[in-house]
């Protein structure tokens, strides 16, 4: 649930600024009547999001024992790496995503009523296949199917009020930290995702290893306790792990959080001595 609400947070209010974005240039630019237009692309784009969503899960359930752990494993693999490049690109692009919207749909507006609309739904629809496969990945060892749904649920709801307060200026918050810490956590969740993929991979078969434990901490880490869940839901830290998906979280995690912590490596620009300046 709690990976659940982070994934639903951290996408929906990315898509939530999005839809601010556009509505307030429609608003400024008083083009009030082409707002339906963005809402029709807006609704298209969750529409299809969910039917994606739907779709991985029907796939995933009607599928053999061993297919199920392969189709499993690459829907976590590609998790991983679309939330890899998601929190990476946030980073870089964020800053430049308001001025690239308005200028598109500044185009769309002269191309004609389509075009509005195709913009509201690439804007959107990105977001939402990331969010349906973010949350199928991470929910595929939930022990119950109301918990993942009610978390992203909840999710989503915070991340429109968020969206809202922001666009009234009724909200402030500073942005960056805010897609700091999520983008941090949001690797911590993709290792787990990925940990899970290389343990489906084991159970079907393609790779070994996966009665060798690398340790066994389940004296401590009690499985009926609240943190246990918290745990195992948010992070996939399990009792008995394998040596190799103990591996590949190691290897995810370490150089993934390295690359995304450390400093940009940006130095302000030194003003030129007067005496090296031309003379006019």
């Amino acid at each position: 649930m709690f990976a659940s609400y982070l994934i639903g947070l951290r996408e929906g209010l990315e898509a939530a600024l999005v839809v601010s974005i556009l509505v307030a240039f429609l608003v400024k630019s008083e083009r009030r009547d082409r707002l339906p237009l963005v809402w029709a692309g807006v609704g298209f784009a969750v529409v299809l999001s969910i039917g994606f969503g739907a779709l991985l899960t029907f796939t995933a359930a009607h599928l053999a024992s061993q297919q199920q752990e392969l189709f499993d494993a690459v829907a976590s693999l590609a998790a991983t790496v679309f939330v890899t490049f998601m929190v990476f690109w946030m980073r870089t692009a964020a800053r430049r995503m308001s001025g690239e919207l308005r200028e598109k749909l500044s185009d769309a507006l002269q191309l004609g009523a389509t075009a509005v609309a195709v913009v509201a739904f690439l804007a959107v629809v990105r977001e939402g296949l990331e969010t349906a496969l973010l949350w199928f990945a991470a929910v595929q060892g939930a022990t119950t199917s109301a918990s993942p749904l009610i978390g992203i649920s909840l999710g989503l709801l915070t991340a429109v009020a968020i969206g809202w307060g922001l666009y009234r200026s009724a909200l402030r918050i500073n942005l960056t930290k805010f897609f700091t810490w999520t983008g941090l956590l949001l690797i911590l969740v993709a290792a787990g995702i990925f940990k899970y993929g290389v343990h489906d991979l084991q159970e079907a078969g393609v790779l070994p290893g996966l009665a060798t434990h690398a340790f066994d901490i389940s004296g401590v880490l009690d499985p009926g306790a609240w943190y246990s869940t918290l745990l195992s839901g948010m992070f996939n830290i399990t009792p008995e792990p394998s040596v190799l998906e103990t591996i590949a979280w190691v290897a995810y995690a370490a150089p993934v959080l390295f690359l995304f912590l450390r400093p940009s490596g940006r130095t302000p620009a030194r003003p030129v001595p007067a005496s090296a300046q031309p003379a006019s």
